[in-house]
């Protein structure tokens, strides 16, 4: 078994079309949204058949939490961003998945929400490889 692949969890096929995957954390797995209109991180805690935070128990509450907050701490650090926005929807991909990212006066579809705002803009391969590397080194 990979390292950091818990038994009976598969990604939701949706995520893994749409992100990179950047590292594993303690409970969740961390990709990156290839969407470079906007710096944007996806925790995926590895849990099989999750949908809800409220289904994890007490203790992955907290981990995804705590993790939550590293990742945004770090995101903000990095992008020197006005706003991080974070968000557990799961209205298209059930699959439980924490969205954190990084919001500017400005960015496209400011101030409104990232999600149905305009056509995706794929990093090219360079770019989100320096972008996954300035994310790993501030975690």
């Amino acid at each position: 078994m990979l390292p950091g692949l818990k038994a009976g969890f598969t990604l939701d096929a949706r995520l893994e079309a749409d992100s990179e995957q950047l590292m594993w954390l303690g409970l969740c797995e961390l990709r990156l949204m290839n969407d470079r209109r906007w710096p944007w991180l996806v925790l995926v805690p590895q849990r099989p058949g999750v949908e809800e935070i409220h289904e994890l128990t007490p203790l992955d509450q907290t981990m995804l939490t705590f993790e939550t907050n590293m990742v945004a701490q770090a995101l903000k650090r990095v992008t020197g961003c006005t706003k991080i926005n974070t968000g557990a929807l799961g209205n298209i991909v059930r699959q439980l998945h924490v969205h954190v990212i990084a919001r500017s006066e400005g960015d496209p579809g400011w101030p409104g929400p990232v999600w149905g705002h305009g056509m995706r803009e794929p990093y090219q391969r360079p770019e989100i490889r320096r972008f996954a590397e300035t994310i790993k080194a501030a975690l």
